[in-house]
């Protein structure tokens, strides 16, 4: 389930440098061109005759991604566009791969393990079902899991928590 609606404020720099507070909440997911319109709209009513240039002031819903004021708007809408699809697991991997889209597709896709209670938990599930391995019974306490999962979790995977679950990638 996704709750995030990713939008951004789109202020007038003109009226914002003659004293005015100018501009308009606008939902980044509905593509480049309907934000274009958008900002278009924003400073065609703007109480500043002739004004061109625009300033991201603010965004919400952009889970751990964090936009900046010159931010391109096709940047914007392909991140909010993500996001939207992926949610705040999507947001996490995003902010994780630097904000690099395919890579997060590419990580999504191709690494992701699921979601478990804990690194401990998962490090469990992979020697007892992945792994394939028959650990006989009278061994099994013997085994540190916890110490497992601090090294499972050092080079070949890599986890994120949300709601107190971790969902657990293989490194990449």
């Amino acid at each position: 389930m996704n709750n995030l609606e990713p939008k951004i404020y789109v202020a007038c720099l003109a009226a914002y440098n003659s004293g005015y507070l100018h501009g308009e909440w606008v939902n980044a997911t509905k593509g480049i061109d309907q934000l274009q319109d958008n900002v278009k709209s924003i400073l065609a009513k703007s109480p500043v005759t002739n004004a061109e240039e625009f300033a991201i002031h603010d965004y919400e819903d952009f889970g751990a991604v964090q936009i900046e004021e010159y931010t391109s708007l096709d940047t914007v809408t392909e991140i909010a566009e993500f996001i939207a699809e992926h949610g705040e697991l999507g947001s996490e991997i995003l902010n994780h791969t630097g904000e690099n889209i395919e890579k997060a597709r590419e990580v999504l896709e191709e690494c992701y393990h699921g979601e478990f209670n804990s690194e401990e938990d998962f490090t469990y599930y992979w020697i007892h079902e992945v792994d394939g391995r028959e650990i006989p019974e009278y061994l099994q306490h013997y085994i540190d899991y916890e110490a497992m999962a601090r090294d499972f979790f050092i080079n070949d995977f890599f986890s994120v928590e949300l709601n107190h679950k971790v969902h657990v990638f293989s490194n990449y």
